[in-house]
């Protein structure tokens, strides 16, 4: 089964941006044979195979619903079909991670390692786990090592979160060139966008900031409270008031109870 389970980033810790929510969970799939011999397929499943991917479905199904108890159920009992399963390992690390023990996740991530040691997927989960730990050049060398592989095919992803983990170190200048590069590999993607603005704003380039997070805002379903928040921020920087009212009109009128308009409200704009 294909490593599935490709963690995203979830805040930036740069003033409330907000990320895509969750590991990303992809389908299942076979692995691909390195020896020579054909690659496995559905009719070479053993009874044992087809339980561990049913259960695996159901896992990944409750984990991305937010019920971890019920996710790492449906894992020990993949495991137990299949124990060398190195997705199962995978989710298992997610999931403990989202439970709150680094240890037993760190531990799990390092066994999925172990099975697959090639597999980008995992090690850019363990990565964003590691990011999560606050263990940045752990993290940053594990992003690496994914983008390295070469049949890694989610680079975009992997620079984005390598970037925001960067911004959450303090490294705002490595942050700005990771980010700059995710987005020159996929601009259509509004969560690097957003990313990319914020990080500028705290560099103090606001210009190139405005560019970055007009480009979000421009389209209401890609347009939240957190993104015209850092829009009014950064007119403000600018000078820009007439722009500064007229964010604050759509964020009191689409998001009045949110956070962001109280703090329009009190003009704490560097907050």
């Amino acid at each position: 089964m294909g490593a599935a389970f490709a963690a995203a980033a979830l805040m930036a810790g740069l003033g409330g941006c907000v990320h895509s929510g969750g590991p990303s969970l992809k389908p299942q799939q076979g692995r691909t044979s390195n020896d020579g011999k054909d690659l496995a397929t559905a009719s070479d499943q053993t009874n044992a195979d087809r339980l561990a991917k049913t259960r695996m479905d159901l896992a990944a199904a409750y984990f991305a619903r937010g019920q971890s108890t019920d996710a790492l159920d449906e894992v020990k009992l993949s495991l137990v079909a299949r124990p060398d399963n190195p997705d199962a390992y995978a989710l298992r690390g997610l999931i403990y991670a989202a439970l709150g023990e680094a240890g037993t996740a760190d531990e799990s991530f390092l066994r999925a390692k172990q099975l697959a040691p090639h597999d980008g997927d995992v090690m850019h989960n363990y990565a964003w786990f590691l990011c999560q730990q606050k263990r940045y050049p752990e993290a940053d060398a594990e992003f690496r090592r994914a983008m390295a592989e070469p049949a890694y095919k989610s680079t975009a992803r992997t620079l984005l979160a390598e970037g925001v983990c960067e911004a959450r170190a303090g490294q705002l200048a490595e942050s700005e060139r990771t980010l700059s590069r995710a987005y020159e590999l996929d601009p259509a993607n509004p969560t690097t966008a957003v990313n990319l603005a914020q990080v500028l704003y705290k560099n103090g380039q606001y210009e190139r900031a405005r560019f970055y997070i007009r480009r979000v805002n421009m389209k209401d379903e890609m347009a939240s409270a957190q993104t015209l928040w850092l829009s009014a921020q950064i007119e403000h920087k600018l000078g820009q008031e007439d722009q500064v009212q007229d964010l604050g009109i759509q964020l009191r009128k689409r998001f009045p109870q949110s956070p962001e308009a109280l703090l329009f409200d009190k003009g704490k704009f560097e907050e």
